[in-house]
């Protein structure tokens, strides 16, 4: 009884068959996913078994419209994904994020940079399109040209997770008093070794350069204050279950999936604690299993109690999602800002639960070979996320349920966006 296993009755009835082949595909991959993932480390990328593993299972093609040889999942769907890729490996699971995530982005672009990108779904191995820096506060400058900008020399963009793997790069740039978005291709960017971190090394989230002056045309372009309208209307530009959604729906997402990563890791670092508990001794208490020993069992109630009851939230958050999506309901700001929160506890509640497992198992988690220290190094970097970190969240939401005004105008205060609505330079 220590897995996760899902059986039928537990099957949501917003999942699809296809999401469930997924699912399942990428659950029998657990083996080779976990096996690979301290060679990721080391690569500070996925490997190429993982990736190309990943890859006809599908799981870069998620997110992608149906129009472009895409699958467009719903909410459930793409949560349980996400978690079975994350109980073998976080950074598989971030990529795997980046791959579905920021598919809604990117869709907001002209419709030949979107058909530059998704014109690549049914070849490329690896999600076809990353981005970098570009919500942050500060991004990198460009000047109008004709037929399109030029992005000056110089340039640097960080946190470009999946940029290793990605055919496109997304970067955010400042163009006057406009802030903006432009889509760069391979050969037009170098990725810079700098991605040394303490966890989710896998995800090759370096930071990428210019070294000289870029051109990108008209179409690669996208003002990001049109970005909130442009959500808006993908719905009316594409069809499939993950394309229902109002703007703030397709964001909330993003941050499903995110803590989607934690949810699974925790599922992971569960089933290594069980394992391990059965077989190891305990150092100075009379047992002969840690697995016999009256503090260990607690700790193994607990934590399975936390697991599940963040679970039962991340879950019943992402069908209500696609309740809303199905009855074509848009999002207000409170409600969007309290699933926000809802989904970022849930995580810390991941978080806290990995911690507990580690105290309680000992001395024997720290080694590098034991993954229940990757599952710990990989969740706390991920829940010290811009968009997911706790007591903002918190803030946001409980503003809102104070009847305050919101912080910002667009999905939980998005920085970027909001700057960018406002005319403000970011740079």
């Amino acid at each position: 009884m220590s897995g996760f296993a899902q059986t039928s009755l537990h099957e949501s009835i917003y999942s699809t068959p296809k999401g469930r082949e997924i699912r399942d595909h990428v659950r029998a991959l657990a083996p080779l996913i976990r096996e690979h993932a301290p060679e990721g480390e080391q690569l500070g990328c996925l490997p190429p078994p993982t990736l190309t593993a990943l890859a006809d299972a599908g799981v870069f093609r998620i997110s992608a419209p149906l129009e472009f040889n895409g699958y467009a999942l719903g909410a459930r769907d793409l949560v349980e994904i996400v978690t079975e890729v994350a109980q073998s490996d976080g950074s598989a699971a971030w990529i795997t994020m980046i791959g579905s995530g920021f598919a809604r982005v990117m869709l907001t672009f002209p419709d030949q940079a979107v058909k530059d990108v998704y014109g690549l779904v049914p070849d490329w191995k690896g999600p076809v399109v990353a981005s970098a820096s570009l919500f942050s506060e500060r991004i990198q400058r460009a000047h109008k040209a004709d037929g399109g900008y030029v992005i000056e020399a110089g340039g640097k963009w960080a946190f470009g997770s999946g940029c290793k793997h990605a055919a496109f790069m997304v970067v955010g740039v400042q163009v006057d008093e406009m802030r903006g978005m432009v889509l760069l291709e391979r050969g037009q960017y170098e990725i810079l070794d700098d991605w040394k971190v303490m966890g989710l090394c896998g995800s090759s989230s370096n930071s990428v350069t210019v070294q000289k002056e870029v051109f990108v045309p008209e179409h690669r372009f996208s003002n990001l204050a049109e970005m909130p309208n442009n959500l808006n209307s993908l719905r009316h530009r594409f069809s499939g279950p993950g394309f229902s959604l109002d703007g703030l729906g397709l964001m909330l997402i993003v941050a499903m999936e995110t803590m989607a990563i934690t949810l699974g890791m925790a599922r992971g670092a569960f089933e290594c604690f069980v394992q391990q508990c059965e077989k190891k001794k305990p150092f100075n208490l009379p047992y002969e299993t840690l697995a016999a020993t009256p503090s260990i069992q607690v700790a193994a109630g607990k934590t399975r109690a936390m697991i599940n009851a963040a679970q039962a939230l991340i879950y019943s958050r992402a069908d209500y999602i696609d309740r809303k999506a199905v009855a074509g309901e848009d999002f207000t700001s409170p409600e969007e800002a309290e699933i926000m929160m809802d989904f970022v506890h849930a995580g810390n509640v991941c978080g806290a639960a990995i911690d507990m497992i580690q105290i309680a198992l000992g001395s024997s988690t720290v080694s590098l070979s034991n993954p229940i220290q990757r599952f710990a190094r990989d969740t706390r970097v991920a829940l010290t996320h811009g968009s997911t970190r706790l007591d903002p969240a918190a803030e946001i939401s409980g503003r809102l349920l104070m009847g305050l005004a919101p912080l910002g105008g667009f999905a939980a205060a998005v920085p970027g966006v909001d700057k960018a609505t406002k005319g403000e330079r970011t740079t």
